[in-house]
């Protein structure tokens, strides 16, 4: 007869799926850089995720098998992409893998992208461009002195001085177009392009021209990035009202307006993403 306990089965624990470490970069990279990740796939199995759109400008260092990115699109077999740099992209990225990818990230600021890599940033928009055209030489020395270290810490202490090492004599960007884009960001994506361009005392097309040099885009398409990463962010708390009420909170002419954008910026409706 049973004694009433209750026995559990031992279950063995599920493998890791990948290594994952992600560091704060030093204050000597404020404004510069973001995020520093390191990460590797342990299990060889196919997966596909989405990132949204967002102001963030990564390189991709890799040791391990290629990824394979699409913009806005499904990748496709030739769409294969190892160590690179990607630029502003305003809609989803959608990104295979199939468990055997090894690299480091490094995410970093538009402005931080513009001075680290020294090249207009409109070359970065809409692409990933690869490592070797990016930094020549120097990039496939990085690259290999990281494969050599085999210490995650170590390998983020290296990708750090690179930076801070390369910054050295890098040109600081128009202090206008840092102005211009702190405006865009603190207001959460909804002043006026014509009015920033006003109190600069540039032209809308000027500062638009401006913007393509230091930013990738234009400072229309950073108010939507900037507007719909408020819109998705707000979504995700808890008790929050009806979807017509967080599109007026954030700035959109309607419901049906932010859900277009959700669909347009992140692939997804705004219950989809969440």
């Amino acid at each position: 007869m049973a004694s009433g306990q209750l026995y559990e089965t031992p279950v063995e624990p599920a493998p890791a799926q990948f290594e994952f470490v992600r560091r704060t970069p030093s204050p000597q990279l404020a404004g510069i850089v973001t995020e520093l990740i390191g990460f590797r796939e342990l299990v060889p199995v196919y997966a596909r995720q989405a990132e949204v759109a967002s102001l963030h400008v990564p390189l991709i260092i890799s040791f391990g098998e290629a990824f394979a990115i699409g913009l806005s699109r499904a990748p496709r077999d030739n769409d294969r992409f190892a160590s690179f740099a990607a630029g502003i992209h305003a809609g989803p990225v959608i990104i295979d893998s199939y468990g055997r990818s090894c690299c480091i990230q490094v995410n970093f600021t538009p402005l931080g992208a513009r001075r680290f890599f020294g090249l207009p940033m409109s070359e970065l928009a809409d692409r990933m461009v690869p490592l070797d055209e990016l930094l020549a030489a120097r990039g496939r020395e990085l690259r290999e002195r990281l494969g050599e270290e085999t210490d995650w810490h170590r390998r983020l202490d290296i990708a750090e001085s690179f930076i801070a090492q390369r910054l050295t004599n890098a040109a600081s960007p128009q202090s206008e177009v840092g102005w211009a884009l702190e405006r865009i960001m603190t207001s959460g994506g909804r002043s006026r392009i014509a009015a920033i361009a006003t109190e600069i005392g540039w032209s809308r097309k000027h500062l638009a021209i401006r913007f393509a040099d230091q930013v990738g885009v234009g400072p229309k398409a950073i108010a939507r990035i900037v507007r719909f990463n408020r819109a998705a962010s707000l979504a995700k708390q808890a008790n929050r009202s009806g979807w017509a009420d967080l599109a007026a909170e954030c700035g959109y002419a309607d419901q049906a307006h932010l859900v277009r954008e959700f669909r347009a910026l992140a692939g997804a409706t705004p219950t989809g993403l969440g």
